[in-house]
């Protein structure tokens, strides 16, 4: 099966940490965007640039209450929560790509974001190469050892 991101060096489980987590609770360590070589992004919390133009407009990460400080992440303290944007995104990575941001926004909320960060390095090492795996791909980017 070939491979559908062309990664830069090889990632590793390590790279995870708590300013890659997105307030829509997406790990943006996984994202192709961030492992890809070319054109990549440094998560949703780092700055503008080669930021595609639809992370620029994503109404969570210019929520007000995300923007003012008032919270970190999107919680049931926000009288919005889950907005709209957050249910559908939800319900595409459930679907598409095995991953939950209200599950992960649960465990952020009752666990803390440094053993979400924890939880996260291990469930997305790859066990043929250890290398980190992308949420978007059904195989390792690295050795394309296929997930089940």
């Amino acid at each position: 099966m070939p491979l559908r991101v062309e990664p830069r060096e090889k990632l590793l489980p390590d790279v995870l940490a708590p300013e890659l987590i997105a307030p829509c609770g997406m790990d943006c360590g996984l994202c192709m965007v961030f492992v890809r070589d070319k054109n990549g992004c440094l998560g949703c919390r780092a700055g503008d640039e080669g930021k595609a133009k639809s992370c620029l407009a994503c109404s969570i990460r210019n929520c007000e209450v995300i923007r003012s400080g008032g919270a970190t992440f999107c919680s049931g303290e926000c009288e919005r929560f889950p907005c709209p944007r957050l249910k559908r995104l939800d319900t595409r990575y459930r679907q598409k790509y095995r991953m939950s941001m209200l599950e992960n926004l649960q465990v952020i909320q009752d666990e803390g974001v440094d053993a979400f960060v924890a939880s996260e390095r291990e469930r997305w090492a790859c066990p043929e190469c250890g290398g980190l795996q992308c949420v978007h791909t059904p195989e390792c980017v690295y050795c394309g050892h296929v997930w089940t």
